[in-house]
């Protein structure tokens, strides 16, 4: 089926084992992505681009999958969104804005300074995540003053510019402003996450970059299945082992999202 899939359409030439080699790796990274809260671009993104696709398409091929992820991880943690829908309403409505700008700009700045900023915040959650043992492991009811709501505004619109320009990480971001506002536990955060931040800002910045260059629809093909599968089980996964897989998970992620990204600054 992935055979018929890659050949069905598409503007590269791939051989099956390469078709299978992409599935893999997109399941792979998008479980663990849907476990922790983001940083599927980690290995999916690379691995498009030493596949031979150019960066621009790539970025928008790796953004249009991450929407089945979004679909896939809220499928299966639908019932945890039903309580946070006014912030769900809030990251959208001032985070879309953001990813447009991003998106618009992603020729303009050079790629090397967006990856050593996001690489160093990406390590600093990381080792947040560590000192703070009890992040995220249970709720608390966080009443917000009106300098709390506009300083949360202003935050989801800075982390919409960088995920319209880098796309790496910045659902981890999300998902500890998230907890770090509103007391939310790492299952509910990363929920209301791969809601918001996976499906529509992801789609609105796809949709943007794919007029830079034609997407290869073989490949994405391919990832959207992948992506689907791999947001679903890890979701499946995240919410039979609770929130202490989540953390540890999201822990590692953070640390190999900012050093893949340090490396990408100091190379390019």
């Amino acid at each position: 089926m992935l055979y018929l899939l890659t050949k069905s359409v598409g503007t590269f030439d791939y051989s099956f084992y390469k078709s299978i080699s992409i599935f893999l790796i997109s399941f792979f990274s998008n479980t663990f992505s849907a476990i922790s809260g983001g940083g599927a671009g980690l290995l999916q993104l690379p691995a498009l681009i030493l596949s031979g696709v150019p960066y621009y398409q790539a970025l928008a091929s790796h953004k249009l999958a991450t929407v089945a992820l979004g679909i896939g991880g809220s499928l299966r943690n639908y019932k945890s969104l039903r309580n946070d829908i006014n912030i769900a309403w809030q990251i959208i409505i001032f985070g879309l804005p953001g990813v447009i700008f991003g998106a618009s700009i992603v020729e303009i700045i050079s790629e090397k300074y967006l990856y050593f900023f996001l690489g160093i915040i990406s390590i600093f959650l990381a080792i947040y995540s560590l000192l703070k043992s009890d992040l995220g492991l249970s709720s608390y009811k966080n009443e917000l003053n009106l300098f709390s709501k506009i300083r949360f505004s202003i935050f989801i619109f800075l982390i919409g510019i960088l995920n319209g320009s880098i796309s790496s990480g910045t659902g981890l971001l999300v998902t500890l402003i998230l907890i770090k506002t509103f007391g939310m536990d790492f299952l509910s955060a990363v929920s209301l996450t791969f809601f918001t931040v996976g499906i529509f800002w992801n789609f609105a910045g796809a949709l943007l970059l794919s007029k830079i260059g034609t997407l290869p629809l073989n490949i994405l093909l391919l990832l959207i299945i992948g992506s689907f599968t791999g947001g679903y089980f890890g979701a499946h996964l995240s919410k039979l082992k609770g929130n202490k897989l989540i953390k540890k998970t999201f822990t590692i992620v953070c640390l190999f999202v900012g050093a893949s990204l340090l490396i990408k600054s100091i190379t390019s």
